[in-house]
């Protein structure tokens, strides 16, 4: 399973402490990992193995919506600072619209994301 991790500058350093807290299913031969260019770094930095896309405002947000159109993607875990504007708006509501277009799981916060490697874990 290919999951997608997105997360604004403000919400990169909880979004490696979730992954750190999900090492032991995110690391399993069936799950790969990608993201866009700066939370795949730090991703990486932890000890994770990515696929890094562009940075978002460069285009990784499209990237990531083309690989869930594909059926390359099949999980969007999306860390988005609710409290902050972002100038490639546009993009991340094409992703969102795209994970609905094509039933993908999408989280845009911890909870929910906890809930969704939750089920993965189980079934």
């Amino acid at each position: 399973m290919e999951i997608a991790v997105i997360a604004h500058d403000r919400m990169k350093a909880d979004m490696v402490q979730f992954l750190n807290k999900n090492k032991a299913l995110l690391i399993a031969e069936n799950i790969s990992l990608i993201a866009t260019g700066t939370t795949g770094s730090k991703a990486e930095n932890a000890g994770f193995r990515v696929q890094k896309m562009l940075s978002g405002p460069l285009g990784g947000d499209a990237q990531i919506a083309a690989r869930v159109a594909e059926g390359k993607t099949q999980m969007v875990l999306f860390f988005k600072d609710p409290n902050s504007s972002h100038a490639h708006e546009v993009d991340i509501n094409m992703l969102i619209r795209v994970c609905d277009v094509h039933n993908v799981p999408l989280a845009t916060n911890e909870a929910t994301a906890q809930l969704l490697l939750n089920a993965i874990a189980i079934g």
